[in-house]
């Protein structure tokens, strides 16, 4: 049997920007070490595996980095989203609904080709500067705090998170899946960012839709606004639109499909 295998650039207006993704859309589950196979085979940050929901415009969505299963993926559930509106396995306007192992998140469209998820928020509590995150960092961070995935820092400026070169063996051995490193920004958005995630095979992550389920209300205590606009300042670089809502936030972003290939085994 063959499939369909889609490589999506997410958080991205045009092609070779934003973050990319593989999109597989399944029959029938699958085996999981299979999936782990096809994602490692990829080689980008996330593979999205979807399954429909008989007679619904539901999916069961799982996510895998070449290396492991993670419980939320912000950018690779945009590229499922898109993929299943460009290719027709929705017709235009309807909102789906994806069923992960983060609970239920929602996808809608909107004017402009911004696609607008419903996720979980992530808030960060404060945490003393560690020497092992001092280490990491190669200096000390004016905040930092850690919610149950990853550590967030902030920095003195958006000078600081683009020039940031952190030692990512020394990140890799702390007990956290990634490091958020951000600033306020300089000029047209609210924040930049930076994602790090060596434990999970991930050394540096082009736009990360999942650390901004905690940027969102990171950034909305700061300039006391629910609405935000940040910037993923990685090489390839990315812009969401954050907005916070009570326990969720909704993340939007674009997406375009730069690649579509048939898998033979």
């Amino acid at each position: 049997m063959s499939y369909a295998l889609y490589h999506v650039d997410a958080f991205a207006g045009r092609p070779f920007h934003g973050n990319p993704a593989g999109v597989c859309v399944l029959p029938a589950p699958a085996d999981d070490a299979w999936m782990q196979r096809v994602a490692a085979e990829m080689n980008l940050s996330e593979t999205a595996f979807l399954v429909r929901r008989s007679g619904a415009a539901a999916f069961e969505l799982r996510w895998f980095t070449p290396a492991v299963e993670v419980d939320l993926c912000g950018h690779a559930t945009l590229a499922s989203a898109h993929v299943l509106w460009e290719r027709g396995h929705l017709p235009p306007g309807e909102t789906v609904v994806f069923h992960t192992k983060s609970g239920p998140l929602t996808a809608r469209q909107d004017a402009g080709g911004w696609i607008v998820m419903d996720f979980p928020a992530e808030p960060d509590a404060p945490v003393s500067p560690s020497p092992a995150l001092v280490e990491v960092l190669g200096a000390r961070p004016r905040y930092a705090g850690r919610n149950r995935r990853d550590l967030i820092v902030e920095l003195d400026d958006e000078a600081a998170v683009r020039g940031l070169a952190p030692d990512l063996p020394a990140l890799a051995r702390l007990p956290v899946r990634g490091l958020i490193v951000t600033a306020a920004a300089d000029g047209d958005y609210d924040f930049v960012s930076r994602f790090f995630a060596p434990a999970v095979g991930i050394p540096e992550d082009p736009v990360t839709g999942s650390a901004h389920c905690c940027l969102g209300p990171f950034w909305q205590r700061r300039r006391g606004k629910a609405a935000l606009i940040g910037y993923q300042a990685s090489p390839r670089g990315g812009v969401v639109r954050v907005r916070v809502v009570g326990d969720r936030v909704e993340l939007a972003g674009r997406a375009v499909t730069v690649m579509e290939a048939t898998l033979l085994v």
